[in-house]
């Protein structure tokens, strides 16, 4: 992650953390971030109600500045405005029917806040929650990763070592096993992977189960979805 640029995200979303996975896989479409972002979620406490910022990183500075410039509007030919009647410098998406498959709650006119390299734009607790967003992603020290390098290949069944190669995983952590997982051991993903930053590192939690098998410690949401993955 040295060298990478981290830009933040918050529309203040309270619903389930599936539908705030869709919104950051939308916005990577919309914003046209390529295969090697890392997109994360991150839980944030201050300011409004207990609610899910995003978080992108990106490896060059000029791909992190496009995104910031299209998010907050200062960019001719954006699907964001600035203004819109919501105060000097507000980012409001007025794309019609809102970014593409991003779930009920967000449609034309959803406020936001982001922060990218100590600037701010928007609401001021939008704003903070992007910056804390951006933050904890940048020191590597939260944020539950949705989009990684990878990340596509892990479906199905995958062992230790197979998915320490191709994805940008780090480590799998066993609950109650503080040693390294065999690398032949095996993981039934379930189709939805989603490691977190704990101290630098790209941690997946997992726990054991039938078989000698792992399987991520998250469960996914059997609710059917375009991009559950």
């Amino acid at each position: 992650m040295t060298g990478w640029y981290v830009v933040g995200v918050d529309t203040g979303h309270t619903g389930a953390l599936r539908e705030a996975d869709h919104l950051l896989r939308a916005l990577a479409v919309e914003l046209d971030l390529h295969a090697d972002v890392l997109g994360c979620t991150h839980h944030v406490r201050d300011g409004r109600r207990p609610h899910t910022a995003l978080s992108f990183a990106l490896p060059s500075e000029r791909a992190a500045r496009a995104a910031w410039q299209r998010l907050t509007g200062t960019e001719s030919g954006t699907d964001l405005d600035a203004g819109a009647g919501e105060g000097v410098g507000v980012g409001v998406w007025t794309g019609e029917g809102g970014p593409p498959g991003a779930g009920p709650d967000v449609g034309a006119g959803v406020v936001l806040g982001v922060a990218f390299d100590g600037e701010q734009h928007g609401p001021a607790d939008l704003a903070a929650g992007a910056a804390h967003a951006a933050a904890e992603h940048t020191a590597r020290t939260a944020g539950r990763a949705v989009l990684y390098p990878g990340a596509e290949a892990l479906t199905g069944t995958v062992t230790v070592a197979r998915l320490l190669e191709v994805s940008r995983v780090d480590r799998i952590a066993v609950l109650g096993a503080p040693e390294d997982v065999p690398a032949d051991r095996q993981l039934v993903t379930r189709d939805h992977v989603r490691p977190e930053w704990r101290d630098g590192r790209l941690v997946l939690a997992a726990m054991p189960a039938a078989g000698g098998t792992l399987v991520p410690f998250e469960v996914p949401d059997p609710t059917p979805c375009c991009a559950d993955h």
